[in-house]
């Protein structure tokens, strides 16, 4: 099915999102009218290479020669591969498109983290060689309504729970209908979602990606699964969390990898007929566990990363290998020879996918270029053994050692490089003034969005206009869910016009009813699907700016 067939096939669709991801793995992007959609998909979409090269609050890098030093220049953004698809976390049906940055020229933009990741790929395929990827993704389902963080009350029971209850049946099935609805929507946005488990933090869970011979899709995979947790717990009333370590006292998230390498003729170059692997998954341990200390940037990008990679709870701390063991960094799974696979356990859920999956890739195959050794497997508890080297155990440490590297030069353009480095420079130093309970909730609000910002839309107002007022109500508040509050009303009023006006058809200046088929409800009377302009402008608007400015009165 082309792009262009998939919007026929859903008509329904009234606006879609082009999205990409930052450096942080944020999604940057616009909405645009699906009517526009067409000229979207024919000539691309344009905005600044900076972009995508934003901190984690979305500002600007203050030294980043992107910006004032070459002028803000556009990059323009193409459709991925992977085309439109569902949004089914929001109200209104709403298609979003990834997109990826490139150069006026037609060249891959070097500091798109998708690019880096392809052109990882490419050395892969030049060699004839394709990586098999797979994912487990963890993270926590939280009410974070009230002063401190805790675990939602269970919709079937209004109960909450009182410990990890790891492996529990119970724990799920009190979730029952909120991972039902992530199923089915998974589904709908080709997600291969395999098992989902109960796992060792408080509210946290576990969804396993089924493997894939396409990096680049295993990737796209991890970053929309993200992106629909965290939309789709908000539509049920709590908000996700793919934070690192949101809880001091419980285990926290981790994105754990398993990846494989096949030939030309299909052959798992780790398959040596037996448990211990292939000189070729040897040169593979090697490479990643060359890369590891330098790397760690990218598998812990943010402050709240490091409280995740201590001693003893369930994260690795030191660099090392084993068959079997979970408290190493690399861990060789048993099972059937021809599945035999290299585990990758340092990544937290806070990752960027694409990054993520780069330097795990770049450095595995660094290491089979290089006929890299290993030192020996380690066995037991790898928390104990002394002299082990280890990872980096702070933030500042992680980006010298990722800045200096030359082996991250090998995986990674330079513009990136340097791209990334200052991001993350610029986030030590503003991060620094912040309080650790400051610090746990500006990641709340960026690495789970949504999370602590105030719902203008609730409750509904006491009085509606016509029929069609409620529908498009739950669609404006779908559709801003996760976004931060304006700085200003007046941002707010415009924001609020536009989205009127891509529901509706047109302006909200004149007094006639306006008749939106897409909001028609079945027995819903004589005005059903009618929306009152004039209701919007003098009781709609109003309110909202009345909550808008209590909220930021608040805040400040």
């Amino acid at each position: 099915m082309t792009m262009k067939d998939w919007l026929r096939k859903h008509p329904a669709v009234r606006t879609i999102r082009v999205a990409a991801a930052d450096l942080n793995g944020q999604a940057r992007g616009k909405r645009v009218p699906a009517r526009f959609a067409e000229k979207v998909l024919k000539d691309g979409i344009r905005f600044p290479f900076s972009v995508l090269n934003l901190d984690i609050w979305g500002e600007d890098i203050d030294d980043s020669p992107l910006v004032f030093e070459q002028g803000d220049q556009d990059g323009t953004l193409r459709p991925t591969e992977r085309g439109f698809m569902p949004m089914p976390w929001l109200e209104a049906p709403t298609a979003l498109l990834p997109i990826w940055m490139f150069r006026e020229n037609g060249q891959p933009y070097e500091g798109d983290p998708r690019h880096a990741l392809r052109a990882v790929v490419d050395r892969y395929k030049a060699r004839g060689l394709t990586p098999v990827v797979a994912m487990e993704l963890e993270f926590f389902l939280i009410d974070d309504s009230g002063k401190t963080l805790q675990v939602p009350p269970s919709p079937r029971s209004g109960k909450r729970r009182k410990a990890a209850e790891t492996m529990s049946i119970r724990a799920l099935d009190a979730f029952d209908t909120f991972f039902t609805d992530l199923y089915d929507a998974c589904e709908a946005m080709d997600i291969p979602a395999d098992t989902t488990t109960s796992e060792t933090g408080l509210g946290q869970f576990e969804v396993n990606l089924m493997h894939c011979d396409d990096p680049l899709r295993a990737a796209d995979d991890a970053w929309l699964f993200k992106m629909l947790v965290k939309g789709l717990a908000r539509r049920h009333g709590f908000a996700a969390s793919f934070m690192a370590k949101p809880y001091a006292e419980y285990s926290g998230s981790g994105l754990h990898t398993h990846f494989s390498v096949v030939d030309g003729d299909g052959w798992n170059i780790f398959d040596s007929g037996g448990p211990k692997g292939t000189a070729a998954l040897k040169n593979a341990v090697a490479g990643c566990l060359a890369a590891m200390h330098d790397s760690a940037l990218l598998f812990a990008p943010h402050a709240n990363s490091y409280a995740r990679l201590v001693p003893s709870a369930h994260a690795p701390t030191a660099i090392c290998w084993g068959y079997e063991n979970r408290t190493a960094a690399i861990r060789i799974p048993a099972g059937n020879p021809s599945a035999r696979r290299i585990e990758h356990r340092v990544a937290g859920g806070d990752v960027n996918p694409y990054l993520m999956l780069a330097v795990i890739l770049g450095a595995a195959l660094t290491g089979i270029e290089d006929g890299a050794e290993p030192p020996p497997p380690v066995t037991g508890n790898a928390y104990a053994i002394p002299g082990l080297a280890q990872i980096p155990a702070d933030w500042g440490a992680a980006i010298d050692a990722f800045e200096g590297s030359a082996l991250i030069q090998r995986i990674f353009p330079r513009e990136l490089i340097r791209n990334l480095v200052l991001t993350k420079r610029q986030e030590l130093h503003y991060l620094a003034e912040l309080s650790p309970e400051e610090q746990v909730e500006l990641y709340l609000d960026t690495v789970c969005p949504g999370a602590g910002r105030p719902d203008l839309y609730a409750p509904p107002p006491a009085s509606w206009g016509l029929r069609g007022a409620p529908p498009l109500w739950d669609a404006l508040r779908a559709g801003f869910a996760g976004q931060p509050l304006p700085q200003s009303g007046r941002v707010l009023t415009a924001m609020l016009a536009t989205a009127f006006r891509s529901a509706a058809g047109q302006d909200w200046q004149g007094d006639d009813p306006i008749p939106v088929e897409a909001l028609a409800r079945s027995g819903g009377g004589l005005s059903n699907g009618l929306v009152a302009p004039r209701w919007w402008r003098e009781v709609g608007l109003p309110l909202l700016l009345a909550r808008w400015q209590a909220a930021t009165s608040a805040s400040r």
